[in-house]
């Protein structure tokens, strides 16, 4: 089993505290750093293991930081503590972002990133919650990660839990007819302590979502199944922190960020072959020069 990082868990707990303190600038100039950092990392471990979802790890980073660094109530020192939000990354094939960020927040030592994917490693290609601390449920096919977060949901209701569920889908995933059911019984149960965030990157394996199955106009379609929606700059801190707050109507929340594949690496921005492309040597230095600036 992973381990608490005790020395990274106390600049989290530093970004943690400004937030409290409503210090915006300071969590602001936090959350950015630490995504880059994240990011550089990305880059790092798919470039290791040669395997990896890349494009899609780089759109959702923001969101996760955020979340992470400055939204769930969480421990990274005590990841089972039963008052804890919950937290499901649904488009589970970009554990790289997911295990980079928990890395950064002190759920583990930065040194277990270079086993990602490698044989027996704790750090698969999707997320194992018998293995990695911070991780809710195992996912990967899309489609099941949400349905678990609405039970997440139910089961706070029904035995008077306080604690907060996030998922987080990626645009295409949104295909899956097991998402529509499950925001359409959150939606009839009124389950407003869970939140939905979309990665709103328009590409998903091998062509732009709206050329395989058309999405839009996505917001008014989360409205109708009864949530409340907001739509974000995905890669605004400042921004997806007031689109993660609560519930403000009794309706769960539907937060569609919009984000840009591979974001922060000019070669891969918006370009559907770096879903899960692996970078070669010189893109890789390329790469984390820019990420780096």
């Amino acid at each position: 089993m992973l381990t608490a990082d005790h020395a990274v868990a106390a600049r989290y707990r530093e970004l943690r505290q400004a937030t409290r303190d409503g210090r915006p600038e300071a969590a602001e100039e936090l959350l950015r750093n630490m995504s880059a950092e994240v990011r550089v990392r990305i880059v790092r471990m798919i470039d290791a293991a040669q395997l990896g979802h890349i494009g899609g790890d780089l759109s959702v980073t923001d969101i996760l930081v955020t979340l992470f660094g400055a939204v769930l109530d969480v421990d990274p020192e005590h990841p089972r503590s039963p008052g804890r939000d919950r937290f499901v990354l649904s488009k589970g094939h970009c554990a790289a972002a997911l295990y980079s960020t928990l890395a950064h927040c002190g759920y583990f030592a930065d040194k277990e990133l270079d086993t990602f994917m490698a044989p027996l490693s704790a750090l698969n290609g999707h997320p194992n919650r018998r293995k990695v601390p911070g991780v809710e449920t195992n996912t990967g096919p899309l489609g099941h990660g949400f349905p678990v977060a609405v039970g997440s949901a139910l089961a706070a209701r029904l035995t008077g839990g306080n604690w907060r569920t996030v998922v987080v889908l990626g645009d295409g995933e949104m295909q899956e007819g097991s998402n529509w059911e499950a925001a359409m019984t959150a939606g009839h149960h009124g389950l407003s302590s869970l939140t939905a965030v979309v990665d709103r990157n328009r590409l998903q394996q091998g062509a732009r979502t709206e050329d395989t199955k058309t999405l839009e106009p996505l917001a008014d379609k989360w409205t109708a199944f009864g949530w409340e929606t907001r739509v974000v700059d995905g890669h605004d801190h400042t921004a997806l922190l007031a689109a993660f707050g609560p519930s403000t109507d009794g309706r769960p929340v539907a937060v569609i960020a919009d984000t840009i594949k591979g974001k922060g690496v000019s070669f891969m921005e918006d370009r559907v072959e770096w879903h899960h492309k692996v970078p070669d040597k010189q893109q890789v230095q390329a790469a984390i020069e820019e990420l780096s600036r």
